[in-house]
């Protein structure tokens, strides 16, 4: 319980160092807006005790679409913590106490799945910012899974990548690049199906008791892996960009979940 008592103190602190260069970056549409998260998060891991490993690169190019699968809500904090990015999340998230403020602070993209007519507004909306430069990260499930498996992705939000292409000037291409996470151990054991709830947040579990078991633990590992980036254009079909990007994502998780077993 030290342990999540001092974490929790050295969070305040650090949002609180940090939030006045955010809302100076957000104001003035400055850099900051986009550094400043990544650094916020980039500490955060440290402090969690969250370590890396990548695999592959990430693209440097724009406009730029990310396709991940989605294990927990420390999936934020891990891609973040590599690049400078924003997501889409579900407009619920963004009435959580003090997540929501904080997922509002790092200008996330929120939607509602719910409602099939507003797919278009919300496609639109992610095609502003690919075009205003961000690299945008869609958790193509939908959902949180047990991070042992990989869910089926979801097409409708990949039409982002005509709407940005048929909105730009100068953009002829988007680049989409697929892109897993694998929590390969847990306090310093193979997660296995046995452990996977101690790091992977879905289904009924609770956010706050589940944080608390995460930032007690002492140490997290986690495998990410970048897919082939593919330049796609008016022509491409986004149910055909979803498929390929799926079989990449679920082969690299399982490669990396594999490389733990003797």
């Amino acid at each position: 319980m030290i342990r999540v008592i001092s974490i929790a103190l050295a969070f305040v602190v650090l949002t609180l160092v940090l939030l006045p260069f955010q809302l100076i970056g957000i104001a003035f549409d400055l850099r900051l807006q986009r550094s400043v998260p990544h650094l916020y998060h980039r500490i955060l891991c440290k402090l969690i005790g969250v370590r890396i490993h990548e695999v592959g690169r990430r693209s440097t190019a724009s406009p730029a679409l990310i396709l991940s699968n989605h294990v927990s809500w420390l999936d934020v904090c891990v891609i973040t913590a590599l690049a400078p990015v924003v997501f889409v999340a579900k407009r619920e998230v963004a009435r959580w106490p003090v997540f929501g403020w904080l997922a509002r602070l790092q200008r996330t993209i929120f939607i509602n799945r719910q409602a099939r007519h507003q797919t278009g507004a919300a496609t639109r909306e992610i095609a502003d910012r690919l075009l205003g430069g961000d690299a945008v990260v869609l958790f193509a499930e939908g959902t949180s899974s047990d991070g042992i498996r990989v869910l089926p992705f979801r097409s409708s939000l990949v039409g982002a990548v005509h709407h940005a292409l048929g909105n730009s000037t100068h953009h002829t291409h988007v680049t989409v690049q697929p892109m897993s996470l694998a929590y390969v151990r847990f306090d310093g054991l193979p997660t296995c199906r046995a452990l996977r709830d101690r790091v992977a947040w879905y289904g009924d579990l609770e956010l706050i008791p589940h944080l608390i078991q995460v930032v007690a633990s002492g140490a997290i590992d986690v495998t990410v892996s970048w897919g082939e980036a593919v330049a796609y254009d008016m022509a491409a079909d986004r149910k055909a960009i979803t498929r390929i990007s799926e079989k990449s994502v679920r082969r690299m998780t399982t490669a990396a979940l594999r490389a733990l077993r003797p």
